[in-house]
């Protein structure tokens, strides 16, 4: 609860769009669920495999078994980065350099096995549950066979693992590693026939920038370089680059990256769709028009991200939020205007109850 309030002190009158916040879930907080779900957070995550951020601990099966229950009788979902951390293997002598070192020790069986594991907590916990930045389609199977025992589980993919595949990333481009790892070709092609059953219900950023001296470019070693990718400002033009070339539509992309996160966060009834009563979040954009992504076209802090040079399709023209423009032409016009989610079951800070404060 302490860092939650942190957080949104440190965010206040610094977001140019609405935010929310998900709370932590790591050994021990058990008793700070209900006091976290109370100020109105959208739900919880975990890690089942230490996250690289100490004070984010993964969580064991024997955590989950009593956090679930809890989680249940609360009504919030559970998002979970899921990698069995017994099948995390070591580089076992291979060039670091070499993006196949880093691949082989974080095998799909290691997600494969972790997302059967969350399928049977939810048959037996009954508990909501997420598979975040889903990269092996090897798990589609149970994720399909858990959604047709109507059990409350689903899952997301990410940009970068739709878009690129292991075969294409250079020796030393560390500005691919993430994890999961983007996995082959063929894997990449299930991932897209999972996402059109709707197996895979949306597509999130999974946005994870760090410093570029983390990512040890000058030495490209992908053992050591930090993970994750930055694409929260691409996510768009990345999807429907790729997607276009797959016969899929603008309503798909608004299913997948609007209407789904959405639902998810529990704030569909004000985001996620242009209708009556909602917000006017909007974007104007030419989905016919291209442009190569630069660095200094990129508004995030750090701007090192594996689609530099790339040539991607669909140019944002302008950003409306709540009717107000706030972004035209590669600029942010004005001061931030975005204000804090919480969601209805929250009472949000100092006992105020409204979605959106």
């Amino acid at each position: 609860v302490v860092g939650l309030e942190a957080k949104r002190h440190a965010a206040a009158g610094r977001c140019h769009v609405d935010v929310g916040f998900w709370g932590g879930v790591v050994p021990g907080n058990v008793e700070e669920l209900a006091a976290m779900a109370d100020l109105g957070v959208s739900g919880f995550k975990c890690f089942l495999v230490p996250s690289g951020v100490p004070e984010f601990d993964h969580v064991s099966e024997r955590d989950l078994a009593t956090v679930l229950p809890r989680l249940a009788r609360l009504g919030a979902v559970l998002l979970v980065h899921a990698e069995d951390p017994a099948r995390i293997a070591g580089a076992a002598g291979g060039d670091p350099r070499k993006y196949s070192t880093y691949l082989a020790t974080r095998p799909a069986h290691a997600e494969d096995d972790a997302i059967a594991l969350l399928v049977r907590l939810c048959r037996e916990a009954g508990t909501r549950m997420h598979v975040v930045h889903l990269s092996s389609a090897g798990a589609l199977a149970d994720i399909e066979s858990a959604r047709g025992e109507e059990l409350p589980i689903s899952a997301e993919t990410c940009p970068h693992y739709l878009f690129f595949a292991a075969e294409d990333v250079p020796d030393g481009a560390t500005e691919f590693k993430c994890a999961p790892p983007i996995r082959d070709r063929a894997n990449r092609d299930r991932l897209w026939s999972g996402l059109a059953s709707g197996t895979i219900e949306m597509v999130v950023s999974d946005h994870s920038p760090s410093p570029p001296a983390a990512k040890r470019r000058e030495t490209g070693d992908f053992l050591a370089a930090w993970g994750g990718i930055s694409s929260l400002q691409l996510r768009l033009p990345a999807v429907w680059t790729a997607a276009r070339e797959r016969g899929h539509s603008l309503r798909d992309l608004a299913r997948w990256l609007c209407a789904a996160p959405a639902r998810l966060a529990g704030v569909e009834a004000r985001k996620g769709a242009i209708a009556p009563g909602l917000d006017a979040d909007l974007v104007v954009w030419d989905p016919e028009a291209a442009f190569e992504v630069r660095a200094d076209s990129l508004l995030h802090r750090h701007a090192l991200t594996p689609y530099l040079g790339r040539t991607l399709s669909g140019v944002v023209e302008a950003t409306v939020l709540r009717g107000e423009k706030i972004f035209e032409r590669g600029r942010l016009i004005g001061a931030p205007r975005g204000r804090i989610l919480w969601t209805a079951a929250g009472a949000g800070p100092q006992g105020l109850s409204p979605r959106l404060l």
